[in-house]
């Protein structure tokens, strides 16, 4: 006796869609952790952040508090990533932001800043920021931010 259609049961595929492309080159192997550069005018802003990130692995080679010693160790210790606060003594991140891409243009800078302005976030974009990021931001978010894009 046959089931009419309503009534039969069709098996449950799995809710998601077979990988039908190669693997890369390294399909095991997790992104080399970035290297990055914290410039921020607050010392304990600084340590924060370079917790944050050395608990999630990522290497913190150095830190900056100004924008003058941000471009001098952005140029000393070649950073993959630079965490930079948008207002600070001596020359502001916008400004060393400019600098140290022109100097080390395979660098990536996030900006970082505490004022939740539209004006902050268009100039760190016209200044050749990749991102930009409240100091508000939770611990995952930062290291996500800092991780190379995949």
């Amino acid at each position: 006796m046959t089931q009419p259609a309503a009534d039969r049961r069709i098996p449950h595929a799995p809710n998601r869609i077979p990988n039908t492309q190669e693997p890369g080159p390294n399909p095991s192997k997790e992104a080399v952790a970035p290297r990055v550069l914290i410039a921020d005018d607050e010392e304990l802003i600084r340590t924060g952040f370079r917790l944050i990130l050395t608990s999630r692995g990522i290497e913190v080679i150095g830190e900056a508090a100004d924008g003058v010693q941000a471009i001098a160790e952005a140029e000393r210790l070649h950073p993959d990533v630079l965490l930079m606060d948008i207002r600070m003594p001596h020359l502001d991140g916008l400004q060393a932001a400019k600098r140290v891409l022109r100097l080390l243009p395979h660098c990536r800078v996030l900006m970082l800043t505490t004022f939740d302005l539209d004006r902050y976030v268009y100039a760190a974009l016209a200044a050749g920021a990749s991102g930009f990021l409240l100091k508000d931001v939770t611990a995952a978010h930062l290291a996500a931010a800092v991780r190379p894009p995949l």
